[in-house]
């Protein structure tokens, strides 16, 4: 389902993908967050870092009935930091920045920590 924005001029038709595009940026800009990560099957289960260009493989976005935002984040963390403060600062810019960027409200972020890495 897509996202709609409405005005007195019309509506516009918001694609998941756009929104998670935006969602992902947001999410790599924030501290503590080495990246998003997509879990393969194929390789035993295990966790792999996307590059820049693939954030949106590890963030599914859905659109409920009532035009709100579901956002799932698989990402790894940096070693050493407390994932609850990452956490929530990822939650906190995401739920700012889309609200502004789109005027739709975000009902839940669900976060998945896929792996923890070293910063070089």
């Amino acid at each position: 389902m897509k996202g709609i924005i409405t005005s007195k001029l019309g509506s516009i038709e918001i694609s998941p993908e756009i929104i998670a595009i935006y969602a992902g940026t947001t999410a790599v800009e924030c501290f503590g967050i080495v990246g998003m990560a997509k879990v393969s099957m194929e390789d035993g289960g295990w966790a792999r870092l996307l590059k820049r260009e693939s954030l949106t493989k590890g963030i599914q976005v859905t659109i409920d009935d009532d035009n709100q935002v579901n956002l799932d984040f698989h990402i790894i963390v940096a070693y050493g930091v407390s994932i609850q403060a990452v956490s929530d600062n990822l939650i906190e810019n995401v739920r700012y920045k889309l609200l502004e960027y789109t005027g739709m409200k975000v009902k839940i972020i669900r976060i998945f920590v896929e792996g923890v890495r070293e910063i070089d």
